[in-house]
Order: C-alpha cells, then structure tokens, then sequence
C-alpha cells in the first residue's frame, strides 16, 4: 500500500493541474469502489471549484468551494493518470510499460481547461467520499489522527508522552495512525535503522535522546523518499505515471541478509515478523 511519501507525490502531481480548477465534467463509470461512492457524487462535484489539493496522512483532501471536500484513498492500486490536450504525461521508467486497462478507469474528472484526471484502480481496495469541511476533524476517518510526521507537532516530547510505560515495540507503536498520522511499514523500518533503535525494544525504556534521534531519522527519511518521488514498490507509479527512485536507496526494508549499511556496523540485515508484518533490521547495532 502507498505510504506517507508515495500519497505526497500523488498530491505533488496533481496540483498544478487541480487547484484553482473547475470540475467541468466528473465521471462515475461505477457506483463504487471499495465503499459506495455517494449518491450526489457527480452533481456535487461537477462545477465545483478546487481551490487547494492537501494530504492528511494518507489522504488526498481536495478542497472545494462548496461545503464538502473531496477525499480519496489509495488503496492498494489506486493511481491516477493526467491528459492534456497533447496526451497522457507518462515520462520516467515503468515497471508495467503497458498503458493501463481502461476497465478499471473508474473515476474520470475533466476541468474546465480540458485537462482530463482519470482515477484507476485494478483492485478497488481505494475510495472517495464527501466530507463535510467544517466538521471533517470529527469523521471517523480523521478522529483521533496524531500529529503529522513532519510537523512540528511530531518531537521527542510527543513520543516520550505516547511511549510512557508502554511495552510494544516502537514499530508497533509508530504504526499506531493515533500516534503519528501517515508512517507505514517501510519508512519506520528504516528510520528505525537509522537511529540505531531496536523495533522490539520495550518503547518505554527507549530515552528521550534516542527518540529525539528517532524524530529526526524520520523526518529525514520521509523528506528524502518525497524528494525522490516515492518508493513506488511493484505496481505503483506517481501521478503523472512515472517511478519514483527511493527505494534504490533502501539500507534495511526488503534487504535481508545483505551487510548493514550503517556506518562501523558489520551486521547483516535480519527479517522477522512482527504484528503480521515484515519487520527488517540489523540485530547488531540496533539495540
């Protein structure tokens, strides 16, 4: 599923070609996705004006200027694809060269200027909804969200507060949405490597020192991954159809038994698993 960055890069793409545009034309080609779409899907949304694109952990929030914002979810295989009037911009390397199937367009937004957003989805495990702007903090899908990794809100004094007393694995924990918003399996893997913090170590008894390390190796790693343009792992691609690179640079996610990439370090990078999930790690300098 895209994490953090590759749902930041989606929002990247789209922009320019969203914000400040009107929906001339919107398209349900089905009635639903992974939930039913709502009823006044199209009629809200056509002639609707989008007047910023924003991410909420892993949200695309499309504000309009009608009293509801437009919210979609990835999922597992949700992307999209922008034409103008020269085409579809698909520059950059695939790991799918071929042009997507047009069975699973599913969602088609036009603007006013011509520019055509084609919603695909093979799996339908994505969704969109109309969220009442004024009252979204209290959707159930945003209730109770933590703090941004990349705010200022996301700082050691905040992991000592939500690490007190607990005896789950920081991992775990920093998977846990009510902690921080957006961080998913892959990029807490790594910033754990990279603060050198065990991910089965009792979060209670990691020091305030190390977690402000842990802050930092997150915040480092997502930005990197952003700059990059994402992971892009299998069959994801970024908004405008292009990989991104960040997973080139991966020194501990999918590279069990290879040598840790930490400097002074000459561990070998271990796979277990952990709450269901792969959790990759070196068992030597993480501690």
């Amino acid at each position: 599923m895209p994490e953090l960055p590759e749902v930041e890069t989606v929002r990247g793409g789209l922009a320019p070609v969203l914000e400040g545009q009107r929906l001339a034309h919107v398209e349900a080609r089905r009635p639903d996705l992974r939930f039913p779409l709502p009823q006044n899907f199209v009629q809200a949304l056509t002639g609707a004006r989008v007047v910023r694109l924003e991410r909420r952990a892993k949200y695309l929030l499309a504000r309009l200027d009608r009293e509801d914002t437009l919210v979609m979810h990835l999922g597992m295989s949700g992307r999209f694809e922008i034409a103008g009037a020269r085409g579809a911009d698909r520059p950059g390397e695939f790991h799918y060269a071929a042009v997507p199937d047009p069975r699973h367009a599913h969602v088609v937004f036009e603007t006013d200027v011509g520019t055509k957003i084609t919603y695909y989805d093979p799996r339908r495990f994505g969704y969109m909804a109309l969220v009442n702007t004024a009252t979204m903090d209290l959707h159930p899908w945003f209730a109770g969200l933590g703090p941004e990794p990349l705010s200022e809100g996301f700082d050691a004094a905040h992991l000592v507060r939500a690490f007190a007393g607990r005896r789950q694995g920081p991992k775990t924990l920093l998977l846990d949405q009510r902690i921080v918003a957006g961080l998913g399996n892959i990029y807490v893997c790594e910033a754990l490597h990279r603060a050198r913090i065990s991910p089965f170590r009792a979060a209670g008894r990691i020091s305030r020192p190390r977690l402000a390390r842990l802050v930092a190796a997150v915040k480092a790693v997502l930005a990197e991954a952003i700059a990059a343009g994402g992971s892009s792992l299998r069959d994801y691609a970024q908004a405008d159809g292009a990989l991104g690179y960040f997973q080139h640079r991966f020194r501990v996610y999918d590279r069990a038994g290879r040598p840790c990439a930490n400097p002074g370090c000459e561990g070998v990078i271990a796979r277990r698993v952990q709450a269901g999930r792969s959790t990759f790690h070196c068992p030597v300098c993480q501690r």
